[in-house]
């Protein structure tokens, strides 16, 4: 099983990126998924989830109305839209995925994929 996570960069602050996640060696049928994120010095924190179904998401304070999370389960896919982008969304991003739901993603994924560096500058 791997999550591939990319599109992590260099922004200036207010830009926007777009990180993608691909899954592949077995169905996520009933996963949800998700972003996670760490920056320097600091925990591993949630950033946002999406249901199996897309029907259902979950965001970060820090990200609410800033970063979108949409999922396509024909190509096995998750993305996280990030905009407005800050300084402090500087961290390493992971994408991750668990059964069932969304709260059991956020206590404890099943599968992580590697990180994705998403640096913003002042």
């Amino acid at each position: 099983v791997q999550l591939q996570a990319s599109g992590g960069g260099l922004v200036q602050a207010g830009g926007s990126l777009r990180l993608s996640c691909a899954a592949s060696g077995r169905t996520f049928s009933g996963y949800a998924m998700g972003w996670f994120r760490q920056a320097p010095g600091k925990e591993r924190e949630f950033v946002a989830a999406v249901s199996w179904s897309g029907g259902t998401t979950r965001y970060a304070d820090s990200v609410k109305g800033r970063f979108t999370v949409s999922r396509d389960n024909a190509r096995n896919t998750v993305y996280l839209q990030m905009n407005s982008l800050k300084p402090e969304d500087t961290a390493v991003y992971y994408c991750a995925a668990g059964p069932g739901l969304i709260a059991s993603l956020r206590q404890s994924p099943d599968y992580w994929g590697q990180g994705t560096l998403v640096t913003v500058s002042s």
